[in-house]
């Protein structure tokens, strides 16, 4: 499989030009570009939260418990809470990431497992998109951020696949752990389903959010048009 070196190398240029596009293309502001871009550069590293070496978690966990608290801010901000209360929450999330996050991926995942996986990277999307508040006439932003880390995640899967095959002079070698990235499901049911049931949970949270915020009903919408087209 890639090494951390090389999925950092790798997620942060995906950053960089993801960042570029944010501006060139969407037309969104540099600061909008630049978070996006690190967020990218995060995604790439997230997997390596279920690795079972030390440095790889040690360093993934330490950026995880500094950059949620800062995308759960304006979210907790609007809440109107006082300053202090606002900085307790965050110091809260902090430790709480830190240190009981990385003592339940011990826990209850191993490598290579679901944690590495398409529902892992959409639940990795999800959570950003939940976390990060904005206007609603900025919501635009928050599309840009989920889809950039998980960009970051999805370059993670496409490497371990990647270095799972050795080519040589006459013959390719597939490695045992082929196929255990990029992967729809796991050879535990259980793990399998709590994953599917956690991003079932986080799109129907998503979409009452994005209900709530715009007033509107997508899918109803949706609906309403496909019938009045029959």
């Amino acid at each position: 499989m890639a090494g951390f070196k090389m999925h950092i190398t790798v997620s942060t240029l995906c950053g960089v030009g993801y960042g570029v596009a944010t501006v060139k293309a969407l037309g969104h502001p540099i600061e909008t570009a630049f978070l996006a871009g690190g967020l990218t550069a995060f995604g790439g590293m997230l997997p390596d939260l279920d690795s079972d070496s030390g440095t790889p978690v040690r360093e993934v966990s330490g950026l995880a418990a500094a950059v949620i608290p800062l995308l759960l801010y304006n979210r907790i901000a609007y809440t109107g809470l006082h300053h202090e209360a606002i900085l307790a929450i965050l110091l809260a999330s902090y430790l709480a990431i830190r240190y009981f996050l990385v003592w339940a991926f011990k826990r209850f995942t191993i490598h290579r497992g679901m944690f590495h996986s398409i529902p892992a990277m959409c639940i990795a999307g999800l959570l950003v998109y939940l976390a990060y508040d904005c206007p609603v006439a900025e919501q635009a932003t928050r599309y840009v951020l989920a889809v950039g880390l998980m960009l970051g995640f999805l370059s993670h899967l496409i490497l371990d696949e990647i270095y799972s095959v050795e080519v040589g002079l006459l013959k390719v070698k597939v490695k045992s752990s082929s196929g255990t990235a990029l992967k729809f499901s796991s050879a535990s049911p259980l793990a399998t389903g709590l994953c599917y049931g956690m991003l079932g949970a986080l799109i129907f949270l998503a979409y009452a959010d994005y209900k709530n915020r715009t007033g509107t009903d997508p899918v109803a919408d949706r609906l309403n048009t496909w019938r009045g087209n029959r």
